[in-house]
């Protein structure tokens, strides 16, 4: 006997980051939410998981800036309502060419924003990070109060719970397998491997490194978002310095613009040890991943010794870690009604391309927005429009080519 099919208002499919913060947003507004993960809650297959995350506004678009900020608000708003600390503030340093042409876009995107940024020579750098880190010539680097580390597994669990509170219901172990148009009463039926089935008036889909793969099974559209393995790095600080790289000494998340693009935090889930990383990977499905280094980690060694010396040992790595990104050819979200005979009833969002994690909790109101009301009024969405790939297969002109595909 088939089991009978369960009804919601909203079904919410991945729990990563943005499901959970979508899951939050529904069940908030009086939906009746599930909130379906086809492995494990809390997992490490995907893009949500591990100890850290930078939350910045220095972007050279001009529309991410805002959702930063507006994520932000919400970040503390949870933080408040569950009673502990995910987000740990500091301040935030882009670095690179003073001629760099996606630097230089960043200073405009800071301005038209009203981000108040410091623009600072090589020798004020120095002066400013206690001489920890050193400039090449001819680089400045950017200071903004709007900088800070994530922790991503404590992050989704705090929305997970949150809507727990709510009264969303939560199944993990459920790999959805088809989604389907009600034909006969409108909504959407889905249907998982193990058999069971549930129906939604509304649908989101937020399946991260998956998207491609569930939505091409599901419509037959193959949108261009593919998934990288990528690495996380950490190194060893060299000993009576570890205390000098800590959030409580002012250390900053930090970006560094050109090839590669290195992104890093302050030392802060393993005591002595910094992460560094570069942005980016291999092409590679889920389910081909190797778990290791993807990349020679030789240009990346090299820019340790160039702006921090001997402080920190660039021989080796400690620790690393893999992790999945889902990239678009232009780096931006993809957030979207799903189109065709699904019409409004199922929202898509993916593609968050390796830095959409600090905007979680907006991407989830703004999910929650389009599902409830057919629209949002918190951020403009013609940027995340699966439309623009007919227009371009490139997706979203820009005018600092070179920081596609390696500076967010």
């Amino acid at each position: 006997m088939e089991n009978p099919i369960e009804i919601f208002d909203v079904i919410v499919i991945g729990a990563g980051i943005m499901g959970s913060c979508t899951a939050y947003q529904t069940s908030k507004r009086n939906q009746k939410t599930l909130l379906l993960e086809q492995f494990d809650f809390l997992h490490h297959r995907g893009s949500s998981h591990g100890e850290s995350r930078t939350i910045r506004a220095t972007y050279p678009e001009d529309y991410y800036p805002k959702m930063v900020l507006k994520s932000e608000t919400l970040w503390l708003e949870a933080e408040e309502q569950i009673g502990y600390k995910v987000y740990f503030k500091t301040p935030q340093f882009d670095l690179g060419p003073s001629d760099h042409k996606p630097l230089r876009a960043v200073i405009s995107s800071c301005e038209k924003n009203l981000i108040p940024v410091r623009i600072i020579d090589r020798n004020s750098v120095f002066q400013e990070f206690n001489g920890l880190i050193q400039l090449p010539e001819n680089w400045v680097g950017l200071v903004t109060e709007y900088g800070g580390v994530i922790k991503p597994t404590k992050a989704v669990s705090m929305f997970q719970t949150l809507a727990i509170k709510n009264g969303a219901f939560l199944k993990d172990n459920m790999e959805v397998v088809e989604i389907k148009k009600d034909s006969i009463n409108g909504g959407v039926l889905v249907s998982v491997k193990n058999g069971n089935k549930f129906w939604g008036k509304k649908c989101v889909v937020t399946v991260g490194p998956w998207m491609k793969k569930l939505v091409k099974s599901v419509t037959g559209i193959v949108l261009p978002i593919q998934p990288l393995e990528t690495t996380v790095i950490y190194w060893k600080i060299k000993e009576g310095y570890e205390a000098k790289f800590t959030i409580g000494n002012g250390f900053p998340t930090f970006a560094s613009y050109g090839e590669p693009y290195i992104y890093g935090t302050p030392s802060l889930e393993y005591p002595g040890l910094i992460k560094i990383s570069v942005h980016g990977g291999r092409p590679c499905e889920p389910v081909d991943r190797t778990w290791a280094p993807t990349q020679s980690l030789d240009p990346l060694k090299e820019w340790i010794r160039e702006k921090f010396g001997d402080v920190i040992d660039s021989e080796k790595p400690v620790l690393t870690q893999s992790c999945m990104y889902s990239v678009t050819p232009d780096e931006d979200f993809v957030i979207d009604f799903l189109g065709g005979e699904f019409g409004k009833d199922v929202v898509i969002a993916g593609g968050f391309s390796g830095h959409g994690f600090k905007m979680g909790p907006i991407v989830g109101k703004i999910l929650g927005d389009l599902v409830m009301d057919g629209e949002t009024k918190d951020v403009d969405l013609m940027h995340f429009r699966i439309e623009r790939f007919e227009k371009n297969p490139k997706g979203n002109l820009k005018n600092f080519n070179d920081q596609v595909s390696s500076a967010h």
